[in-house]
Order: C-alpha cells, then sequence, then structure tokens
C-alpha cells in the first residue's frame, strides 16, 4: 500500500512535472534534447502494461509540434526492492515502443543504501546490454542549508531534508527547507512537513523540537503558519498548566498531536489515491456519489476492504460494497 511519503513525493512530480527535468540538468549535467513542454502521460503507460509492472509516473518531454523526445520513468523507492532490477527495463522497453523515443528512469530514493542499490546497473543478459537508472538520493541531492537558495528551489529543499536531514548539517538543512514551507497551501505544506519528519531518526526529530520551540520562545517564527499552529496549541496547553516546564511539555505536545493527526490524514489520503487510481487503470466509472463516499469515508479498514474488491470487479458497487 502507497504511503503518506511514497504519494507525497509522486505528486511533487505530477503537479510540477517541470521538476524532473530540471534536476536532470542541474544534478545530473545532462544535455536534454530541445523540448517545449512536459505533460504527465502515466494512465497511457498503464494501459500498455500489466498490473505487476506498473510504474509511479511517466513524463513526456515534447517538442513545439508536440513530439516526444523523452520520456522520463519516475519511480519513488524507500526500500530495497529486488524486482525492480526486471521491472524497470519493462518500463523503458514499453514507453520507447509506445513513443518511439528515448526514454530513462529517474528514481527518487532518499534512503542512502537504497539509493546505492537503485543505482546499480541492471545487466540485460550475458553482459551484452544494461539500463541504468539515475537515482535522486543523497550522493546527487546537494546539502541545502541557505535560506534563499530553499526559497528559490523549494522541492529540492524537501529533497535535500528527507535525504540529508540526519547529517552533521542535518539540522540546517531541515530548517531550511521546513522555513521555505510558507509558499505552499496548508494541505501541501503539511505533507511535505511530514515527508521531512519521518525521514528524521529520533535524535534529529528531538532537535528540530527544541528548535522550533526555541524560535517561537523568542519570537521567530522561521516556520511557515501551519507549524505555528500546532505550537501555539501546546503553548496554550502548557500555560494552563502554569510553570514553564509545563509549556515547554505542552509545546513538544501540540507538535507531536498535530503531526500524529497529519499523518493519520495523510494514510486516508493515501488509501483513497490509491483506490481511485486503482478504479480509474480498471476502467471503473464512478458517480459523483461514489467520489463523495470514498472522499468522505475515514476508516481505513473500509478503505482497504475497497482496495481489495477492485481486482475482478466489473462496477463502482462491486467496489464499494
Amino acid at each position: 500500500m502507497p504511503t503518506l511519503e511514497h504519494n507525497g513525493l509522486v505528486d511533487m512530480f505530477r503537479e510540477k512535472p517541470s521538476l524532473a527535468p530540471h534536476f536532470l540538468e542541474i544534478l545530473f549535467h545532462l544535455d536534454l534534447p530541445p523540448y517545449a513542454a512536459v505533460a504527465v502521460v502515466e494512465a497511457s503507460l498503464d494501459q500498455l502494461i500489466p498490473v505487476e509492472f506498473r510504474a509511479d509516473l511517466v513524463l513526456e518531454l515534447r517538442d513545439g509540434g508536440g513530439a516526444v523526445v523523452l520520456a522520463i520513468v519516475l519511480e519513488v523507492q524507500r526500500d530495497i526492492d529486488r524486482r525492480k532490477g526486471y521491472s524497470w527495463p519493462v518500463y523503458i522497453a514499453v514507453v520507447r515502443a509506445q513513443k518511439e523515443c528515448q526514454a530513462i528512469v529517474l528514481v527518487v530514493a532518499p534512503d542512502a543504501e537504497v539509493a546505492t542499490w537503485a543505482a546499480q546497473k541492471i545487466d540485460l543478459g550475458l553482459g551484452l546490454g544494461t539500463v541504468q537508472p539515475l537515482v535522486l538520493g543523497p550522493a546527487i541531492v546537494p546539502e541545502v542549508t541557505d535560506q534563499g537558495e530553499a526559497e528559490k528551489e523549494t522541492e529540492l529543499a524537501i529533497l535535500s531534508a528527507a535525504a540529508h536531514g540526519n547529517g552533521a548539517n542535518g539540522l540546517a538543512v531541515v530548517e531550511a527547507a521546513l522555513g521555505a514551507l510558507g509558499r505552499f497551501d496548508l494541505e501541501h505544506a503539511a505533507v511535505y512537513f511530514q515527508i521531512v519528519y519521518n525521514a528524521l531518526r529520533d535524535p534529529m526529530r528531538r532537535a528540530l523540537e527544541a528548535l522550533i520551540m526555541e524560535r517561537q520562545t523568542e519570537g521567530k517564527a522561521t516556520f511557515p503558519p501551519f507549524a505555528q499552529q500546532l505550537i501555539e496549541r501546546g503553548r496554550i496547553e502548557g500555560i494552563r498548566e502554569g510553570k514553564l516546564e509545563g509549556i515547554r511539555e505542552g509545546i513538544r505536545e501540540g507538535i507531536r498531536e498535530g503531526i500524529r493527526e497529519g499523518i493519520r490524514e495523510g494514510e486516508l489520503n493515501g488509501k483513497r489515491d490509491a483506490l481511485l487510481r486503482l478504479l480509474a487503470r480498471a476502467g471503473i466509472a464512478l458517480t459523483d456519489d461514489d467520489r463523495a463516499r470514498i472522499a468522505a469515508c475515514t476508516d481505513p479498514a473500509t478503505l482497504d476492504r475497497w482496495v481489495d474488491n477492485v481486482l475482478g470487479a466489473k462496477k463502482a458497487s462491486d467496489v464499494l460494497s
């Protein structure tokens, strides 16, 4: 089942498709073919390959005449999965055959061990041909510690925080990324906050909470409004306790509870998103009432059951039973 982090990173590239070629140019220093537009075309690839071979996202770079000059198959990889060594070449072969264009696999892997594994060349047989995945991981993504750079390249700063947040400069990297989240709406800022926070190990999480409390105490509000709201909730609870330590603990609990609530809602959104995508891929039409019912469902077990029901279903009523 897709996680909040997985869906959030995929959506980052889906909602801003120009990011992928931008990163190929500035991080991998590749000379891309001239193009005029970038389009998201994940559905067309899905229709050609069986369910076990399905990419997270496919992007097309198109020239001024609409011809595809490069296809980017994007995968978000949070764990080592040896099957990808067989499926990634399938993605490239399918899209090349369909569009008669160049194609590459771009893997987003913030974890260093996963990124190292994903970057290995894939031998297609007897050393006569290989596929080389391009991996956005700690070795490629720079440490973004400058606030101005983070404001300019916010998505890169988020990837940097997820990849380097536990390193020697981790707190500075995380601070730069979180300080730039104000350019997003509340929903996106909260998702990106959780992507960064969930990538941190306990020592850095505690350091981040301490930094947020310190900034709030000093009146230096350098984090986006939604984070300040969590802090303020904790401050009110602490003031009720009437003690300095109560204030501090209230702030900490406010942050933790806000994150817990966000994670719960993020997991539900991930399940809803997965269900809708599976229904679309299965060609099952939904009415407005069906969509409203899915959007209103807050029971994870029910959403999981509906996802399982998609297999073999012919109509929406078979799924939403």
